[in-house]
């Protein structure tokens, strides 16, 4: 454990944001999660309105900083293509 008064601050906020990551990354995952078995289903309406709420939940957290940006381009980008076969087909 730290004795200096500034690390144990920092220790303290360092515990917050990781916690508060872990629920946004938690909360990516579902919102991915839906999109994946609207497509399984073969609901092309409900893939169309969860792709478009995850990747509105990507560039957020992308924006924040809880994933890199071509993380988050990358996942965005197959769900999209996921979608976009079921529409297709």
């Amino acid at each position: 454990m730290a004795n200096i008064k500034s690390q144990k601050k920092r220790n303290i906020t360092n515990e917050k944001r990781r916690e508060a990551n872990l629920a946004v990354r938690s909360s990516l995952k579902t919102s991915q999660k839906k999109v994946r078995t609207a497509v399984a289903e073969g609901d092309a309406e409900t893939a169309t309105a969860a792709q478009l709420d995850a990747a509105r939940a990507l560039d957020k957290a992308a924006s924040k900083g809880v994933l890199h940006r071509r993380t988050a381009a990358r996942r965005k980008g197959r769900l999209a293509k996921s979608v976009n076969s079921l529409a297709s087909a």
